[in-house]
């Protein structure tokens, strides 16, 4: 079956003047841990070379037992406060994507938003691999509205507790870490204008005939957990590589030049592509379709994994660090997931410097 993806349209009240959300600071963490291809080769048929070749990871980390996706989250996202000059007084939203939640009931962001001291609306948001952007473009809604100072956006999973560490096709792919954004009105009008800094265009979209092909079967509504769920180890993460990577590659081209067609810009104006951070052949398969090189492509695969949600965020939050991204950048993420769910955004660099880990937002 193929994917139809169509391009975003422009609401009419996207053509009033509203304040422009712009990405003031970001944030990442990553647990200490490092499960390598060499520890792999201890507990499952496989090999450093094998694994290299068709990934490009080498290493991922691993949340320690006193680690959570809710705590990890907190770590980015103070991070993120620190690097936009503000503090959890400011903030006025707090979103979590996530698919490896602390606990199905309170939300992940409520553990988030107690340790940070929010009293702000704090939800989850789950989009698997595609939350993050997801994220970004529910914030700029928000922002657009007038009435908020700023809005926490954090990507964070834990996911190797989803694992089956036996199943080469998911045990060697995926780590855990968080990311996190912080988000701000902008001087300009929000889609006005293509040199004004925030977010310029995107494109949302999920078919769900493809759930399926990425899941974690039981401990859900659907079918909830139970002695006969756990003796069929259906609690873990299950994928058909195959089929993921052949609708990975087409979501992302179509999203990718859709996001490109609404903003009115060439691929060639890309200052820098952040892809999800799945699996290097997905990326080197997308970027000669797109027109983007390499060299304008930031990637940490090889030492992460597949973090999910999280995946964006901590590549945006090391590419600002390691300035890679400049004012007036244009900068392209994109990201794809279970569900299937697909997702792309077009964010224009704002401040007089690069924002890194020690510079703070001007």
């Amino acid at each position: 079956m193929s994917l139809t993806l169509t391009a975003p349209q422009p609401a009419p009240t996207r053509q009033r003047p509203a304040p422009g959300a712009v990405i003031a600071g970001t944030g990442h963490y990553v647990p200490e841990r490092r499960l390598t291809n060499a520890d792999l080769e201890q507990v499952m048929d496989t090999s450093d070379a094998w694994i290299v070749e068709r990934t490009g990871i080498k290493e991922r980390r691993i949340a320690a037992p006193d680690e959570t996706t809710a705590t990890m989250a907190v770590r980015a996202a103070r991070t993120a406060l620190a690097d936009a000059g503000l503090t959890a007084a400011d903030v006025d939203v707090c979103l979590v994507a996530t698919c490896t939640p602390d606990q199905i009931l309170p939300s992940t962001a409520a553990f988030v938003a107690d340790s940070l001291g929010l009293r702000c609306g704090s939800f989850d948001l789950a989009a698997a691999c595609s939350g993050f952007v997801y994220g970004l473009v529910t914030a700029s809604a928000l922002l657009g509205t007038g009435t908020m100072r700023s809005a926490l956006v954090i990507g964070s999973e834990t996911i190797s507790r989803f694992l089956d560490t036996s199943d080469r096709s998911t045990g060697m792919l995926f780590g855990d870490g968080a990311g996190a954004a912080v988000l701000v009105p902008g001087p300009h009008a929000g889609l006005g204008g293509l040199d004004s800094p925030g977010l310029l265009a995107w494109d949302l979209g999920c078919d769900g005939s493809a759930t399926g092909i990425l899941e974690v079967v039981a401990g859900g509504s659907r079918l909830p957990t139970s002695a006969a769920t756990v003796e069929a180890n259906q609690h873990v993460v299950r994928m058909d590589g195959r089929e993921v990577y052949r609708r990975a590659v087409r979501a992302v081209v179509e999203s990718v030049t859709g996001t490109l067609a609404t903003a009115g810009i060439e691929a060639s104006a890309i200052d820098l592509f952040i892809p999800h951070q799945a699996n290097a052949r997905i990326v080197d398969a997308v970027l000669p379709r797109l027109g983007i090189s390499p060299e304008r492509t930031f990637t940490n695969i090889e030492h992460y994994g597949n973090t999910s949600a999280a995946s964006i965020p901590i590549a945006l939050s090391e590419a600002a660090a390691a300035r890679r991204i400049h004012a007036g950048d244009l900068v392209l993420m994109t990201g794809f997931g279970a569900g299937m769910t697909w997702a792309s955004a077009l964010v224009r660099w704002h401040g007089g410097q690069p924002v890194g880990a020690d510079a703070p937002c001007s």
